[in-house]
């Protein structure tokens, strides 16, 4: 394959992000382990998409468990420029903040509160809601066990943005592990079911957002992933293919 200044770009741009990523965490990781119980920061970068240049090619989750049964989850999008290569020049985000709150010990419920922000004006979101983490179920947990599978549903049932305040959303997370097949191989997945929307009529009535992200580790926290990504809100190719690495920090 020939090397152009195209692709030197692009590369020099990979190499700069994960300089920012390792910044980041020697910044954040020793804070972290004193103000949680556990979770983890993974940092993911999408230097390939197949289809939709204007995407997400940076990614930032961070969870914490917290005391009197609070955890935290947040996940930040950097979203490449249409037009422009990979990684070169992203101008938008999307962010979610969640504080979760355990109703009880050893309950599979939690109430929540997610505040979505994102470019452009009058378009964030907050939303209350409960979820149920199936796999955390007493009847349930040696079903999910075998199945080596992590699962929970996110009833967002208040809303509170420009939008109708009839509008609710179902969220779906969920982990699979394959430790019959190799311990370093995971799917991860979640998928945003939107309902009574007021939307253009060449539109899904219910339109989804989903990914999902296969993933094999390297060699320590550094893994290979490749995301499979759906988005009904875009007026075309609604499908997009991302390739990347991801670096992972769990304490």
């Amino acid at each position: 394959m020939l090397l152009t200044c195209k692709n030197i770009k692009s590369v020099v741009n990979i190499i700069k992000s994960m300089c920012l990523m390792l910044l980041i965490l020697s910044l954040c990781s020793h804070a972290s382990t004193k103000n949680s119980k556990g979770g983890f920061l993974d940092f993911n970068v999408y230097p390939q998409l197949s289809d939709v240049d204007n995407d997400s090619i940076f990614t930032l989750n961070i969870a914490a468990k917290l005391p009197s049964r609070l955890s935290y989850f947040s996940l930040l999008n950097l979203i490449n420029q249409d037009g422009s290569s990979n990684i070169s020049d992203s101008t938008n985000y999307y962010t979610e903040q969640n504080i979760r709150w355990q109703i009880s010990e050893n309950s599979p419920l939690d109430f929540t509160m997610q505040l979505n922000f994102r470019s452009g004006e009058d378009n964030d979101r907050h939303r209350f809601g409960l979820r149920w983490r199936l796999s955390d179920t007493s009847f349930l947990q040696k079903i999910f066990r075998k199945m080596n599978l992590s699962y929970a549903v996110n009833l967002h049932a208040i809303q509170f943005d420009h939008e109708d305040a009839n509008v609710w959303q179902l969220e779906h997370a969920l982990m699979l592990k394959f430790p019959y097949i190799s311990k370093r191989l995971y799917l991860s997945a979640f998928a945003d079911h939107t309902f009574n929307q007021n939307l253009p009529a060449h539109m899904p009535g219910s339109p989804i957002v989903a990914e999902v992200q296969l993933g094999y580790r390297m060699v320590e926290n550094f893994y290979l992933v490749t995301e499979y990504r759906l988005n009904q809100y875009r007026t075309s190719d609604v499908n997009n293919l991302a390739i990347g690495a991801q670096y992972k920090v769990i304490w």
